[in-house]
C-alpha cells in the first residue's frame, strides 16, 4: 500500500523550499513515516529524467526491510530536506557520491569505499 500525504510524519503543508528543483528521490519509511534522519545517502544513476539518484536511509533498515518495496517511496528530494536538512550540503555532488553521519547521528562525511548496487 503507498504512503499517504496523511502518514508523513510531517504534514506537507509545513514543508519549506530548502531544495527546489532537485527531483525525485527514494527514501525510506523510517524517514517519511517515523521521521528518522537520515543517516546515509548516495545518488546512483538516475533511473529516469525525474530521478535525482538520491538515495536516503536512516542506517536501521535491514536488508529485508529495504527487499520490500512496500518500505521504501518515491519523493522529492525537498520532501526530504524537510525532515533533515542537513542534507542540502551536498545535494549537487555527482553521480557515484555517498556520505554517511560520523556514528550514525554525528555530521556528514564522505564515503569513499561505496558502490551503489545495481537496480
Amino acid at each position: 500500500m503507498p504512503v499517504l500525504p496523511q502518514d508523513f510524519a510531517l504534514h506537507p503543508t509545513t514543508f519549506k523550499p530548502l531544495a527546489v528543483g532537485f527531483d525525485a528521490c527514494f527514501a525510506t519509511n523510517m524517514i517519511i513515516v517515523d521521521g528518522g534522519k537520515v543517516a546515509f545517502c548516495y545518488r546512483a544513476k538516475p533511473d529516469n529524467e525525474i530521478d535525482s539518484g538520491w538515495r536516503f536511509f536512516t542506517g536501521g533498515e535491514s536488508d529485508e526491510y529495504i527487499a520490500d518495496a512496500a518500505n521504501t517511496g518515491v519523493h522529492d528530494v525537498n520532501t526530504v530536506a524537510n525532515y533533515d536538512p542537513e542534507i542540502t550540503q551536498f545535494l549537487g555532488a555527482p553521480v557515484g557520491s555517498a556520505f554517511e553521519r560520523e556514528g550514525g547521528v554525528g555530521r556528514f562525511v564522505q564515503v569513499y569505499d561505496f558502490e551503489a548496487p545495481e537496480d
